[in-house]
């Protein structure tokens, strides 16, 4: 007979370890967009940048001496704010002008993982192909754009990504990989089915455990994401 203590206590240990897993799990939103308070205060490239105002923006890059890394209080500097603002002209612009595309702010988050967190293919394509880098080492968590991509489901990006060189098996700081991630962060559901997809057609391995052993499919498994299942059981995940 299962008395009503025994439904508390399980109730009470399922909670107690979803918040381990959340306390543990990099949050969606560790990228800190300016504030309304510091876009209204923006001045000189963060503020062309943030509006794109392109006559404003060529008439400060053409200044002799313009310093075009300058940061905010964030370490954001005009290329991670263009990125935000999703102004992708003047992410152009700025990099036509020698701004640097893989340039760190102040958490350690790329233009590329700005782009890919925010589900934003069209800057995300437009700043690979001016040359950033799809395998940066980036955040706290010593991940990758592609890792939090797939923690969060962002499958056409996941696409671009793989398509740019990103590295398939980079492993976090939480021992955790982007296939790991689209399972044990993702909600089982059809985006995060197609970017467990893209990563294993494209080659990811499919034997990497998390820190305590579990392969991808024993943690598809235990979730009972049954697509994600079948889709690593008949790639020869064990």
């Amino acid at each position: 007979m299962i008395t009503l203590t025994t439904v508390l206590r399980r109730a009470t240990a399922l909670a107690l370890a979803g918040a381990a897993l959340l306390a543990l799990a990099p949050p969606a939103a560790a990228q800190v967009p300016p504030s309304p308070a510091q876009a209204q205060a923006y001045q000189g490239l963060h503020r062309a940048a943030w509006r794109g105002d392109l006559p404003e923006l060529k008439r400060l890059l053409a200044q002799p001496g313009v310093v075009t890394e300058s940061r905010d209080a964030d370490g954001r500097t005009p290329m991670h704010v263009a990125t935000y603002a999703r102004q992708r002209q003047a992410i152009r612009l700025l990099a036509q002008a020698g701004a640097k595309l893989d340039a760190f702010e102040g958490e350690r988050y790329d233009a590329v993982t700005i782009a890919s967190v925010a589900d934003d293919p069209k800057t995300l394509a437009l700043l690979l192909s001016l040359g950033a880098s799809a395998g940066q080492t980036t955040s706290r968590y010593d991940g990758t754009a592609l890792i939090a991509a797939a923690h969060l489901g962002h499958d056409e990006v996941v696409r671009q990504l793989i398509a740019a060189g990103a590295p398939l098996d980079h492993v976090n700081n939480l021992h955790w990989t982007a296939l790991i991630e689209s399972i044990v962060l993702g909600d089982g559901g059809p985006r995060h089915q197609r970017t467990l997809a893209l990563l294993v057609d494209a080659g990811a391995n499919l034997q990497l455990a998390d820190r305590e052993g579990r392969t991808p499919l024993q943690l598809a498994s235990a979730r009972g994401y049954r697509q994600m299942v079948d889709k690593l059981k008949a790639a020869g995940a064990k």
